[in-house]
C-alpha cells in the first residue's frame, strides 16, 4: 500500500512539473469555450518544445510518450496546421468526425472539435493522445505489450476493424489468434496480409522512429 501511495505521489509531482514547464513555454490566450482554455505555442517552435506537453498528456491518458512523438513525426513532421486531402488535421492528423468525436466522448463531451481547435497544437496532442488511449483499451486483450503497440499503430492509421479482420471477422477469435503470435510474427502478418499498403508502410515508419526514441 505504501508503495502505491509513493508511486501516486511521484506521478502527481511529475505531472505538476510538466504543467509548469508547459505554462512557461507557451502563451495563454483569452480564447475560451466550454471545453478548453486554449494553449497557444509560439509560432516559431522546435519539436523539443512540445516534449513537456506530450509527456503531460501521455501520463494523463496512460499512453507511451515515445509512441505519441513517433506518430506526430510521421503524420505531420510537427506541422500543426497541415490538413490532408481526407480532412485529417494538425500534428496527429485527426479527423473531427471520427477520432475527434471519439476523444470528445471519452472526455464526456458532445459533438466534435472544430478545425480551429485541431490546428491548435495543445488541443491536437491532447485529443490524439486520448484517442490512442481508446485504442489501447479496445486492444487490451492482446497480452504482449510490443504486439499491442504494433496493433495500436495499425489501428490508428487504418481503423481497428480492418486490423482485426485480417485475423477473423469475430473480434474475440481475432484477439485469440493474435495472442498466439510473437511480436515479430504479428508484424510480418500485417506486412503480408493487411489490405492497406498505407498501414504496412505506416507501421514500419512509426516503429522505426519509436525504436530510435527508446
Amino acid at each position: 500500500m505504501k508503495i502505491c501511495i509513493i508511486h501516486l505521489v511521484v506521478i502527481l509531482l511529475l505531472a505538476t512539473c510538466a504543467q509548469k514547464n508547459i505554462e512557461k513555454n507557451a502563451t495563454w490566450t483569452l480564447y475560451t469555450n466550454s471545453k478548453y482554455k486554449i494553449t497557444y505555442f509560439p509560432k516559431r517552435i522546435t519539436p523539443s518544445m512540445y516534449n513537456d506537453y506530450i509527456h503531460y498528456c501521455a501520463m494523463n491518458y496512460g499512453v507511451d510518450a515515445s509512441l505519441v512523438k513517433a506518430i506526430i513525426q510521421v503524420e505531420s513532421n510537427y506541422n500543426p496546421t497541415v490538413i490532408s486531402k481526407s480532412n485529417a488535421v494538425g500534428l496527429m492528423q485527426l479527423k473531427a468526425d471520427t477520432a475527434g468525436r471519439d476523444a470528445y466522448r471519452l472526455k464526456g463531451w458532445r459533438g466534435e472539435p472544430s478545425i480551429r481547435e485541431l490546428k491548435n497544437a495543445a488541443v491536437n496532442i491532447d485529443l490524439g493522445t486520448a484517442y490512442l488511449s481508446i485504442l489501447q483499451k479496445q486492444l487490451e486483450g492482446i497480452i504482449d505489450v510490443k504486439t499491442r503497440r504494433y496493433a495500436v499503430i495499425v489501428a490508428y492509421v487504418n481503423g481497428l476493424s480492418a486490423l482485426l479482420k485480417t485475423f477473423s471477422i469475430d473480434r474475440n477469435y481475432a484477439i485469440e489468434k493474435i495472442n498466439k503470435l510473437n511480436p515479430e510474427q504479428f508484424y510480418q502478418h500485417i506486412q503480408s496480409h493487411h489490405p492497406s499498403k498505407q498501414a504496412q508502410r505506416y507501421l514500419f515508419k512509426v516503429n522505426s522512429i519509436y525504436v530510435t526514441e527508446n
